[in-house]
């Protein structure tokens, strides 16, 4: 039993008339005939009355009627209910990219999207990948080196963040430097950085995020190198010295990402469009 053939009973019904319904849907009158020919087979019952030249519903039409009816309604419900953004939506984010890039983000989404469940997960880079393959996440936002680029995975690059040398505000000791432990991408950054200005370093600390990082560097404890918009706040509350890294230097960029082989549903799609758009007006 073909959906197309329960529309064209029900049209015939509404229209009155095999030719009206023709002319509705734009059919020949004989494929019109045809359909309710193949449903009276299928059903083993005659559907319409022919009196002369008008068609009523037998007994047998009426009930199959009020079935095609119900069926139509909860296709089309189906179909629109795709076209809302609704169910799950997971997201990883790099644990810096909490602090100034994606709160408002997420304000805006479920403001505009409520029948969303949106999740997040702190990610490490090099875990995206199985990350997607698994579909542990739907997308990612990610901080990686600006030439950042997996197999498989479509990795859109938002925005190269202006990277900074903080230090502590009263102090200059440039023989110790904090790494963020998770990101290696900065550390690389930051040991090319390094070299370039020829910093003689002492000695050198891991840590786990950069909101660490930062009340290490303002307690005195060393440098280190971190996006411009993680410290904006602190560079012009004077808690930090922020010295602005030369844009010919290797940076960090802010990335999109999902597997290339994904399904984008309506709650990823607008979530991408949203997350572009606040790109834009990104510092």
């Amino acid at each position: 039993m073909e959906l197309r053939h329960l529309i064209t009973l029900k049209t015939i019904v509404e229209r009155g008339g095999f030719k009206k319904a023709a002319e509705h849907l734009g059919y020949a009158q004989s494929s019109v005939t045809t359909h309710i020919q193949e449903l009276e087979e299928e059903v083993g019952k005659p559907l319409f009355d022919r009196l002369g030249k008008k068609v009523v519903l037998t007994h047998y039409g009426e009930r199959l009627l009020s079935y095609a009816v119900k069926i139509i309604e909860l296709h089309a419900q189906a179909l629109n209910t795709d076209d809302e953004p609704t169910g799950d939506l997971v997201i990883g984010i790099s644990e810096s990219l909490t602090i100034g890039r994606v709160p408002p983000i997420l304000l805006d989404y479920k403001k505009s999207y409520p029948k969303v469940n949106l999740s997040l997960k702190s990610i490490e880079n090099y875990h995206i990948t199985s990350q997607l393959q698994s579909g542990d996440i739907d997308l990612a936002l990610a901080l990686e080196r600006e030439n950042w680029s997996l197999p498989e995975i479509y990795c859109e690059k938002l925005k190269r963040e202006k990277m900074v040398l903080i230090s502590p505000p009263e102090e200059d000791d440039h023989r110790t430097v904090l790494y963020t432990e998770r990101l290696c991408s900065y550390k690389s950054v930051f040991d090319e950085y390094l070299r370039s200005k020829q910093i003689d370093v002492k000695e050198s600390l891991d840590f786990q995020s950069i909101e660490a990082i930062k009340q290490c560097v303002r307690s005195g404890l060393g440098i280190s190198m971190v996006p411009y918009f993680s410290v904006k706040e602190e560079l012009e509350s004077h808690k930090l010295k922020g010295e602005e890294v030369a844009p010919e230097h290797p940076a960090i960029a802010t990335f999109l990402a999902y597997h290339k082989d994904k399904w984008l549903s309506p709650s990823m799609t607008s979530m991408i469009t949203l997350i572009r758009s606040h790109a834009e007006n990104w510092i």
